[in-house]
Formats: structure tokens, C-alpha cells, sequence
């Protein structure tokens, strides 16, 4: 059995992690390694959290595996790079941190678990930054048999939208469409791939660890005890711990949260039972914060249907906006920003003021295409030749401006500029397409910029976009073993953080594909091994 009925919640434990995403699962998997009984307790009934929703994929540069496939990269260079990628803003100790830590726990993953990591062909998002990879440091996870193990397909999350395709197959498609037969076969025999296979293959190195997993178990109350451990309460149940792990996601699903700290409005895109809980609790018993206005931001679209747990959710749109033929505006009509940029620094421009309006330059924001790139790309989830109901069509420029309610003058005069450049292959406005990392995503069969193609043929259509997250980067403040501070700097004795709940270690940054993750992995590992240890050895402090 995969979890275990809540009636049988133990009294007493020796580690209780909150949450069964990346970072909860890591930690409570390392932790484990101890020979400490553990027990995870996952709010919503299916297990994975954000993790089993997206897209799977870790950042870790100067990793063994990048390096015994041939990718160029080194512990300096990547210092190098993450210190520019996050703009001075964090300590060389921290970065070195994190470039060590991230390399041992893909060993560890690799080495003591079932999860199975294979090197993507992806650039860091900032290559022209000093210490820059052109591949090796995002990892993709290969398919895992969820059917192998007897009720995990049913246990675990499903999928919000990614195809059963391992990322770097995705990354193949070239903007095409999928092939329908390998999906229907890898459902059928219960294959995962991406954010599931790794949620999958790290739940089953828990079990295998004899850690025992509740699921339906929201914490409602946590407490130090005055033998200085602490008490859960799970509904009209308790459960005492000598350690917390904290890993129960970001706050990006309670509206109250995101107006407190949010700079705006973000439509969230990963697991809805994402609403602060750890953060909440956390702040009741004297926790320190960081980073509390930052986010993983990504462009969605969000079809009428699309929805995830009852919840109105959507997609990542940046490979919509990356594929030549289209392009994006805001409310007055006009582009402004590169629409290849990758998606977290794209949303980030889309929540920035205009200068002239005061207003965010992206929301609303509109994608906006002609019939050519209807006919070949799908657009969230759409069949290439059908446009979906939802779609708002216009003969010409003009009817669709008045249809969405934006500056007809201007939409017309934005596509006639664009068209120009895009038929030369040089974007004047905003260098699309410019950069190897821009390119990564285009459809390598339109030349001589395969982000750019002019939209002339008719009729148009515009699909809205929104400035979306996959989740909340601010949190508790830890220290590099994921114990939880103080704002005085002192540590809370037996409280640990990892993944959304903590604070982003990068400061709101996002160096490539993989950054939140990788992050969520490294310091659910860095907490597991130090509970370890601690547990193991009591002249280490907790």
C-alpha cells in the first residue's frame, strides 16, 4: 500500500515532513538513510504536489552526469555564472553552496534512489553572462513505470497538461504536435514522465526506506512541546516529532497571501493545495521570511476547460509566444517585450509599468497569430488546423483589435513594423530570436530566424495571456542545512524548510530551465543529510 489510513497515525515519530513534492520526498527519503523512523503527511488526497504537476526538471550545474555526457562545465565557472544570473544579489558562500550541494544530491538521487536523470541539450536563460552553459545543467527525468509498483498510478497526481513525453523529446517537436500513438501506449501501461516520473521514482525510494506516508493529512496545528520536540495536529488527531521538515509548497493559491506580498496579480498554474499553510504556521511561531515578493513566474494561457483539482488553472504559454508567426501586446496594442525571453524574465516584464500608462505593460496581454500559424502549431493544447472555440478570430487586423478591445491603429501598425523585420530576420524592436537560448524553442525549419515569420495571412486571432506562476519563491529564511531562523539570526531548534515554503536561495533569479526545482531538491537533500547525521550524532546541533 502506498499510504497508509490516517487512523493509524502514530503517536510519536522521530521526523514528520509536511508535504510529498520534490522537497519533502528528498529530505524525507535522505533523512531515512539514517535508520529514523519518518512519516510524511500530504494535505491533498493524491501525492506529488507541484512536483507531479509540471515539468521535472532540476538545474544543477557542474553535475557529474552533464560532464560524463560531454556538456563543458566546471564548479568556477558555474560560481561564475550563478553570481551574474542573480545579479550580485546573493553571497559567493551561498552560491558555493548551492553549485556543491546541487552536484552531491544529483550523485546521491543517481546512486541510492530510483530516480533516473539524463542531461538536457538546454542553454542557461542568460548566456551571455560570464561562466554560461550551452548544456549539461538542466536535468530531465526518463520515463518511469508508475504501473510497476501496485496502487502508485492511483496515489499519485495526475499531470495538469504535459504530454507523457520525457522533456527532451518535448524539447524535439520543433513546435509540432506530439505523436498520439506513444501517448496512448505510455497511458495504457502507466509510463510517467517529467515532474511525475520524478515524484514517482522518489516516493518509491521513500518506501523503500520504510518511510510511511498519510495522505488527506493537512496539518491544522503545530507546537513545540516543553521537552523542546514538537506536536501536529492533523484534524482530531496528534502526532509527535522530534523534527519537522517543512516542504508544504508556496502560498500562490491563497488570494489574501498574494495581495500581502505580491508586487501584482499572478494566475497560478501548480498544485492548488498550494495556499501558505507551512508559511502560516511558520510565522506563528517566530519564523523569519525572505524574499516574500518573488514568484516563478511563467506566461498562461488558460482555456475555459482547462482545470486542475476543481480549480480554474492553464499552461505555460512561452512556446506559443516563442514560435514564429505571432506575436504579443498589451492593452494598447503594441508589443513590448521579447516573446522568446524565457518565461520567468517574460513575466516579469508582462507585471513591470509602462512608463507612459502607469499601468503593467502585460496584463492583459494578448498572443496574437494568422491563419499559417494556426494551421501549424497547437496553441494550449489545440489540434494544429482547428482553432478552438475560445479563440477569438478576426478577418482582418482591425475587427480583431475592436474584438479584444485594444487600439486598432496601433495593432496594425505594430504587425506591419513586425512583419518588415521579420521577413529579414532581425527583430529592430526587440532582437527576438537573437540569442542561441531564444532559438532553443523555435521551429528550426523557418529560416533564417526560426522565431520570426511575418502574420499575413488571414483570418487573426488572439488568445490572452496572463502573467502566471508556477509557484511562490519567498518563505522561510533557512541556513544552508534548511533550519529555519529567527529574524534575530537564531535557529528554531528541530524546524526544517525546504522547496516553496523557504525562501528562493537565488533572490527572486532564474538562471535556466530547472530553477525551482533544483533548488526544492537541494535543500530538502541538504536538510535530510543533516538530520541524519544530527539524529545519529547528538553532539550536532539540530
Amino acid at each position: 500500500m502506498i499510504t497508509t489510513p490516517l487512523r493509524d497515525l502514530p503517536e510519536r515519530t522521530d521526523i514528520v515532513v509536511i508535504g510529498s513534492g520534490a522537497a519533502g520526498l528528498t529530505a524525507a527519503t535522505r533523512a531515512a538513510d539514517g535508520t529514523h523512523e519518518v512519516v510524511v503527511l500530504e494535505k491533498a488526497e493524491q501525492l506529488g504536489g507541484t512536483t507531479a504537476v509540471g515539468g521535472g526538471v532540476l538545474w544543477a550545474p557542474a553535475n557529474s552526469l552533464g560532464t560524463k555526457a560531454g556538456y563543458e562545465d566546471s564548479r568556477e565557472e558555474a560560481i561564475e555564472y550563478l553570481t551574474a544570473a542573480t545579479g550580485a544579489k546573493i553571497d559567493r558562500e551561498d552560491i558555493e553552496w548551492y553549485v556543491d550541494c546541487s552536484a552531491e544530491a544529483v550523485d546521491w538521487l543517481v546512486e541510492k534512489t530510483h530516480v533516473s536523470l539524463t542531461p538536457l541539450a538546454r542553454p542557461d536563460y542568460r548566456l551571455e553572462f560570464e561562466g554560461a552553459s550551452r548544456g549539461g545543467r538542466s536535468l530531465d527525468n526518463d520515463a518511469f513505470d508508475v504501473g510497476s509498483v501496485d496502487g502508485l498510478q492511483e496515489a499519485l497526481r495526475p499531470s495538469s497538461y504535459f504530454p507523457l513525453l520525457t522533456m527532451a523529446e518535448r524539447d524535439g517537436l520543433d513546435g509540432a504536435a506530439p505523436d498520439a500513438d506513444l501517448l496512448q501506449r505510455r497511458a495504457e501501461h502507466g509510463i510517467r514522465t517529467m515532474g511525475g516520473a520524478l515524484a514517482a521514482s522518489l516516493l518509491v525510494s521513500a518506501l523503500d526506506r520504510g518511510v510511511t506516508v498519510f495522505s488527506n493529512a493537512r496539518m491544522t496545528g503545530l507546537e513545540q512541546t516543553e521537552h523542546g520536540g514538537w506536536l501536529v495536529t492533523v484534524g482530531n488527531q496528534s502526532i509527535e516529532a522530534d523534527i519537522i521538515v517543512m516542504a508544504s509548497g508556496g502560498f500562490e493559491w491563497n488570494q489574501e497571501l498574494q495581495k500581502a506580498f505580491l508586487p501584482h496579480p499572478i494566475v497560478p498554474i501548480s498544485a492548488p493545495s498550494n495556499e501558505g499553510d507551512g508559511l502560516l504556521h511558520g510565522l506563528s511561531i517566530g519564523a523569519a521570511v525572505a524574499s516574500m515578493t518573488t514568484f516563478w513566474g511563467v506566461p498562461v494561457i488558460t482555456p475555459p476547460d482547462q482545470t486542475y483539482d476543481g480549480r480554474q488553472s492553464g499552461r505555460m504559454g512561452n512556446v506559443e509566444m516563442t514560435l514564429p508567426g505571432s506575436i504579443t501586446v498589451g492593452p494598447d496594442g503594441r508589443r513590448f517585450v521579447n516573446e522568446a525571453l524565457n518565461y520567468h524574465d517574460a513575466s516579469l516584464v508582462m507585471g513591470s509599468i509602462d512608463q507612459h500608462r502607469l499601468e503593467p505593460k502585460g496584463q492583459p496581454a494578448w498572443l496574437i497569430f494568422d491563419q499559417r500559424y494556426m494551421e501549424h502549431y497547437p496553441v494550449a493544447g489545440s489540434t494544429p488546423g482547428k482553432p478552438a472555440e475560445w479563440m477569438i478570430a478576426g478577418s482582418s487586423l482591425a475587427e480583431l483589435a475592436e474584438r479584444i478591445g485594444v487600439d486598432p491603429e496601433n495593432l496594425v501598425d505594430e504587425v506591419q513594423a513586425f512583419n518588415s523585420d521579420a521577413s529579414s530576420g532581425n527583430d529592430r524592436a526587440f532582437d527576438r530570436g537573437f540569442s542561441a537560448e531564444d532559438r532553443f524553442l523555435g521551429d528550426s525549419a523557418v529560416t533564417p530566424n526560426p522565431c520570426l515569420a511575418p502574420l499575413v495571412e488571414p483570418p487573426y486571432f488572439a488568445v490572452p495571456v496572463h502573467c502566471g506562476a508556477l509557484g511562490t519563491s519567498g518563505g522561510l529564511a533557512t541556513d544552508h542545512h534548511g533550519r529555519v531562523m529567527r529574524f534575530d539570526g537564531s535557529l528554531i531548534s528541530g524546524l526544517y524548510a525546504a522547496g516553496n515554503v523557504s525562501a528562493t536561495v537565488f533572490a527572486g533569479g532564474y538562471p535556466a530551465g530547472g530553477s525551482t526545482l533544483g533548488p526544492a531538491i537541494t535543500r530538502g537533500f541538504a536538510a535530510g543529510k543533516h538530520i541524519a547525521c544530527s539524529l545519529r550524532d547528538p553532539k550536532t546541533s539540530l
